[in-house]
């Protein structure tokens, strides 16, 4: 079985390439190219009515798509932006600053650089007060942060880590500890969006969560999104015109907010991505590949693929998680981790590395030939 036929369009734009990287750029479904010609056909054929079927019709789609993967079936909690660093600075804004002054941030050595980035700067600037607790040992990650959270504003912790794939346990228990008051809790799922089953479910009451479209969701760049839970932040700081949308009530000359997660919406954008994600979800359905049976075909070429390993330099690497794991790739530790993926990369062979770590990625669109073809290159190196 191959699902290979779902992605012609990218596999063919590339022939030779042997594309490892699917936990990082995502190639494109056909399904995705139709979105994409959708909006173009919408645009040209409804000019300024065009939003009436973007806010009407996708948008609605879209948040009933994002809250059955997630597991709450609460659409209304769902907004979009075109990044997940936008909502960064609006939940920044918003958050209570209960010791006044600097808003007071908890978080972790793993965080991607879209949060980690962004809070050196403001921790630099004293716009924020920082604690960074180490990710290792994880087993305690959660214990760890729930014993700090007290004296933290806001609290964000990735679910999977992006350096090693280890997915964090215990969160339910950190995000029992949010209020809308204090402290917020925020969960980055980028790699567990689409890569793990209902990752939000029971937490959907005291936790934000943030993810998008560029990974596992198959649909690019310009969709990220938010599950805001009810009660917090009614009234962001940071906001656009479309978050005033469905406030009615407001009085005259008052800046009015949308009473469910439009609260925390910008303003104009480009909806391009809105269609590509909803064409993915419908092709997904129409194959009847769930989010689990993804993991699990993804799961069996991991732990394929760790096996290939074996006889290749790779194999001298430390696996720093296990390939059973939920994570989407194979995280390899070893000194030479730039080395050999600037030697692939000379194989037309792409991978990824962050420091001293090797990550090769997996999805649908890759078979055992794959596999096979991957292991010859390694063994090269």
């Amino acid at each position: 079985m191959s699902f290979k036929p779902l992605f012609a369009r990218s596999l063919a734009a590339a022939p030779g390439r042997l594309h490892m990287a699917a936990h990082s750029h995502h190639l494109w479904p056909d399904a995705s190219f139709a979105g994409q010609v959708e909006c173009w056909e919408d645009a040209a054929r409804l000019a300024d009515r065009k939003w009436d079927r973007v806010m009407g019709e996708l948008w609605p789609e879209a948040q009933a798509e994002v809250a059955a993967e997630l597991g709450t079936g609460r659409p209304d909690d769902i907004v979009f932006a075109g990044n997940t660093h936008d909502f960064i600075l609006r939940l920044w804004s918003a958050a209570p600053r209960r010791a006044g002054g600097p808003l007071r941030v908890l978080t972790t050595s793993g965080e991607f650089h879209s949060a980690r980035r962004q809070f050196a700067r403001w921790a630099e600037s004293g716009d924020i007060l920082l604690e960074a607790l180490p990710v290792d040992p994880i087993a305690t990650l959660a214990d760890r942060l729930a014993e700090r959270a007290g004296a933290a504003d806001l609290v964000m912790v990735s679910q999977t880590m992006f350096g090693t794939g280890r997915m964090v346990p215990g969160l339910a228990q950190l995000a029992a500890l949010a209020s809308p008051d204090g402290p917020w809790v925020v969960i980055d799922g980028y790699h567990s969006f689409m890569a793990t089953p209902e990752p939000l479910g029971e937490m959907a009451d005291r936790c934000f969560f943030l993810a998008g479209g560029y990974k596992y969701a198959m649909s690019g760049e310009g969709i990220g999104l938010m599950h805001c839970p009810p009660g917090f932040g009614p009234r962001p700081p940071i906001t656009g015109w479309y978050a005033e949308f469905e406030d009615l009530t407001a009085p005259p000359g008052q800046v009015g907010y949308a009473p469910d997660a439009m609260r925390f919406m910008g303003a104009t954008f480009d909806p391009s991505a809105l269609y590509r994600f909803v064409h993915v979800r419908r092709m997904l359905a129409g194959e009847g590949l769930t989010t689990a049976r993804i993991s699990a075909w993804v799961g069996a070429l991991k732990e394929q693929l760790a096996e290939r390993l074996s006889g290749t330099p790779l194999a001298t690497a430390q696996l720093l998680d296990t390939p059973s794991g939920p994570a989407r790739f194979l995280a390899l530790r070893h000194p030479q981790a730039a080395e050999w993926q600037g030697r692939l990369l000379a194989d037309d062979c792409i991978t990824d590395v962050r420091g001293d770590v090797l990550r090769i990625g997996l999805g649908l669109y890759h078979d055992e030939d794959d596999l096979d073809r991957f292991a010859a290159i390694a063994r090269r190196l």
